[in-house]
């Protein structure tokens, strides 16, 4: 028997008061107090399995136009970071694209900051966006993208103003040994590093066969706690699970940053039986499990963002939010030129379907691969299936 678990939607309202700077464009008057205006804690809305899956389904349709797979140095990825950062684009997201060279291949980082919170107080969720070249790659890891991806348009359309700042990041050359999360680390100052308090990480949200989500253990302790108390808040089945840092958590937890995330399995003996696989396609991603997915990245992301909305003028009652134009988009393509500022309006998506199935009964009838735990060359083997280096 199934049981369903809607998570969180109940808005909790906790009075801060706050003064507003006057907005750019704005009348002014020297002499005038400024506006005072309420912003409330708020819990996020339930992100839907419809809107989740309209993402897997358009990284498929980039896969089956190129070649089959999104993998680093392929066309494939590149037109995978291109749909990601075109949407956060029009939703008024900071992006940068961060050009990187790993095994001779160009390859790219996309990071996009939600511009309001403290700049010096980052809290940061990633996701590898590559997949082997063996297959499309859409557990592997188009659903902890795909899951991002949601977030960060969900945080768009409820015009958050959080505490502290929201930084999503989507790696590229992860499959190839964590290339990307390794460059983008690499290139921090040290200033830089002590202002992200925490980076969470997302490979694999969506496995058929789940029946325990694992947390990582090999990185933050407090972190791990965090997560593990919000999935037995919640009563969803976990266990802890060392990854060995073959994620990219990886090169944030080495840099000193406190790092952690989880994954839709219980061990790394009996990964997705299409892990790695040209079989990893739009099928083999469960829309409950991602729903899960995606919706504990947002109560856990939330929470740690101080999250919050304006709310009425207590002296003057409701008044309408003026119109905030992001910074314009710091990242070029070094293929196309600049790209366009991303000040356009948000894309307003159909409302997605709403609540998730957390326990899912494992598949039968399948046989599951063996992973080892040791290091193998970055070069994958011809079967496409790649052990012990990263996942």
């Amino acid at each position: 028997m199934r049981s369903r678990v809607m998570i969180g939607a109940a808005a909790v309202v906790l009075g801060a008061t706050v003064a507003l700077a006057p907005y750019a464009g704005a009348a002014t008057n020297d002499t005038a107090p400024p506006r005072v205006q309420q912003l409330q804690s708020v819990e996020p809305p339930v992100i839907g399995e419809d809107a989740l899956m309209a993402h897997i389904n358009e990284l498929q349709k980039i896969a089956d136009a190129n070649g089959g797979n999104r993998a680093h140095g392929r066309p494939g990825f590149k037109a995978s970071i291109d749909y990601v950062k075109g949407k956060l684009d029009a939703a008024g997201f900071q992006t940068t694209l961060m050009p990187f060279t790993f095994n001779g291949a160009q390859g790219w980082d996309l990071i996009a900051d939600w511009p309001f919170g403290d700049p010096d107080n980052v809290v940061f969720v990633g996701a590898h966006l590559d997949s082997v070249t063996a297959g499309p790659g859409l557990n592997d890891n188009g659903s902890g993208s795909a899951a991002l991806l949601e977030n960060a348009l969900t945080v768009s359309r409820t015009n958050l103003r959080p505490d502290k700042r929201m930084r999503f990041g989507w790696w590229g050359a992860e499959e190839l040994g964590l290339g990307g999360s390794k460059a983008y680390v690499k290139q921090l100052s040290a200033t830089d590093r002590k202002k992200i308090n925490m980076y969470l990480n997302f490979d694999m949200v969506a496995t058929k066969k789940v029946t325990k989500w694992g947390i990582y253990r090999d990185g933050d302790a407090a972190l791990a706690t965090m997560l593990r108390t919000w999935f037995a808040d919640h009563k969803i089945p976990s266990i802890d699970l060392d990854v060995n840092g073959r994620s990219d958590h990886g090169p944030f937890r080495d840099a000193g940053i406190p790092a952690s995330g989880f994954i839709s399995e219980d061990s790394l003996s009996r990964l997705d039986p299409c892990y790695h696989q040209a079989c990893d396609n739009a099928s083999n991603v469960l829309p409950a499990a991602i729903g899960t997915g995606a919706n504990v990245i947002a109560g856990v992301f939330w929470r740690a963002a101080g999250a919050k909305v304006a709310g009425a003028d207590p002296t003057t009652g409701p008044s309408p939010e003026p119109t905030v134009s992001p910074e314009p988009s710091r990242g070029t393509d070094p293929t196309t030129g600049p790209e366009p500022s991303g000040g356009t309006e948000p894309t307003t998506d159909p409302e997605p379907s709403r609540g998730t199935d957390p326990t899912i009964s494992p598949e039968p009838g399948r046989p599951e691969p063996s992973v080892s735990d040791g290091r193998s060359p970055a070069a994958e083997p011809p079967s496409g299936r790649r052990v012990g280096l990263s996942l």
